[in-house]
């Protein structure tokens, strides 16, 4: 009778205003079904248990012990194999000044300068950063690269069963991933269900619920490139429409400007070699990596459902209260 008394309560107190009924839904989603922290298993889940208990919920899980059957979990764990078979390789890499591709800088979103280079080259620059003062290199380039540069490599990482009845797709992208650990990639969304696996080494991911969409700070910013002289990177102005962008820092918000932001439910996760993290559609996340880190990710068409059709609602009604 206590609860029922209590849901009485609240309900004969409504919101003032839309930033308490923003707060209403943060409180409610953690009580819910989120958690500070990240669900773990330690095996992998039958395809059943997968969605009814993470996908349905639109919920993130570490699985721990899901990559043994993978090749590459012993031999990428040195670069002498990636030497002896892709030293003459061509690779697409991305290269800044900072290590932040993708990202925010004053009025500018500004794009990697993308270079092909000899694979051997780059484990060269991974292996002794100060030998080329000229950038930070990340293999990062998305649209299934691993498919499409790497495709030697695909037996060793073989698609997850559990994941793919699940979804009962096939994956749109398979992405291969690795870097300097001064790459980091700024936080934003996608609209995937995200199958992340790290190889070697490990990642630490900050994420966002949905529910957190009032709170996250966007603005429109230019569209720009890097572009490397004798004299430097140059941020080179692109053609095109304004790109809406998270214009806050996770790891160094700032809560003068958006104070809004210490609202939010921060999630944080370390996902190590031989680990899975299922990263749901429309999360928010911000990467870091450790030096020479290798992981792969198969991203599934999200279903645009009653999820987005809420989402959508929730982001044209921030936008009438005018949030910071």
């Amino acid at each position: 009778m206590s609860e029922i008394s209590d849901t009485e309560d609240l309900e004969e107190i409504p919101p003032k205003n839309l930033e308490e009924c923003f707060k209403l839904l943060s409180t409610e989603a953690r009580q819910l079904y989120l958690s500070r922290t990240v669900p773990v298993l330690e095996t992998p889940p039958t395809p059943l248990q997968f969605y009814r208990d993470y996908v349905s919920w639109n919920r993130p899980v570490l699985i721990r012990n899901g990559l043994k059957h993978w090749q590459a979990l012993q031999l990428w764990q040195e670069n002498s194999y990636f030497r002896d078979h892709f030293q003459d390789k061509s690779v697409t890499v991305a290269v800044t000044p900072n290590g932040y591709a993708d990202s925010p800088v004053n009025d500018r979103f500004v794009m990697p300068e993308e270079r092909n280079i000899k694979f051997g080259d780059f484990l060269d620059i991974i292996e002794n950063p100060e030998k080329d003062p000229g950038g930070i290199y990340y293999i990062q380039k998305q649209n299934s690269n691993l498919t499409e540069e790497f495709s030697e490599l695909l037996q060793q990482v073989p698609e997850l069963d559990w994941a793919r009845e699940a979804f009962d797709q096939s994956p749109d992208a398979v992405n291969f991933w690795m870097g300097d650990q001064r790459a980091v990639t700024s936080m934003h969304k996608d609209p995937y269900e995200n199958i992340y696996c790290v190889a070697r080494g490990h990642k630490i991911i900050t994420l966002h619920p949905p529910t957190d969409l009032p709170w996250i700070p966007y603005r429109n910013y230019k569209p720009a490139v890097y572009k490397y002289s004798d004299s430097g990177f140059d941020i080179q102005d692109l053609p095109g429409p304004d790109v809406p962008w998270i214009c806050v820092d996770p790891l160094n918000p700032d809560l003068i400007n958006y104070p809004n932001y210490a609202n939010t439910t921060k999630i944080q996760v370390k996902v190590s070699a031989g680990e899975i993290l299922y990263l749901p559609s429309l999360w928010f996340h911000h990467l870091q990596q450790s030096h020479g880190c290798v992981s792969i990710n198969f991203w599934y068409d999200m279903s645009f459902d009653i999820k987005y059709n809420y989402f959508n609602f929730l982001k044209n009604v921030k936008s009438v209260a005018n949030l910071t």
